[in-house]
């Protein structure tokens, strides 16, 4: 299991139990976060994307289609293998068969070759299976 993912679900965990009165375990929280964006930055992720497009457009999860509204998204990035291949059983499960691919990227890169899309919002980890997103301002590096 990856370091991040592990993070990740550490993370999770806080959350559920989380004190708003606690802020020892504010601060915790506050931390592991910052920790889960620096991991993001330098993970090496699966990303998914549909081979039967022309230009193999990367998966995207909208999250807002109103008709008058853009459509603002995330892109979907997985910590294994195991976890993008769970996804893509999903994907075709609730969209038929396609043809998916995977490709490898720094999460760093994935931020960067979105940044000018407005309606980029950042990253949704081991998606639909793990419900944790990074939005794209988020991922940095503080040694950077």
């Amino acid at each position: 299991m990856s370091e991040l993912k592990q993070l990740i679900e550490k993370y999770i965990e806080l959350e559920d139990n989380f004190d708003e009165d606690n802020e020892e375990q504010a601060q915790e929280l506050h931390d592991l976060g910052h920790e889960i964006d620096h991991a993001v930055y330098h993970e090496e992720f699966v990303i998914v994307y549909n081979a039967d497009t022309e230009d193999e457009e990367v998966v995207a999860l909208i999250i807002s289609a109103e008709e008058d509204e853009a459509e603002e998204f995330f892109i979907p990035v997985y910590t294994s293998e195991e976890e993008a291949q769970k996804a893509i059983e999903t994907f075709i499960d609730e969209y038929g068969e396609n043809n998916f691919a995977c490709d490898k990227a720094v999460g760093n890169a994935i931020v960067e070759a979105y940044s000018d899309d407005e309606e980029f919002l950042g990253l949704a980890v081991d998606a639909p299976q793990c419900d944790f997103v990074i939005f794209a301002e988020s991922v940095h590096d503080c040694s950077e």
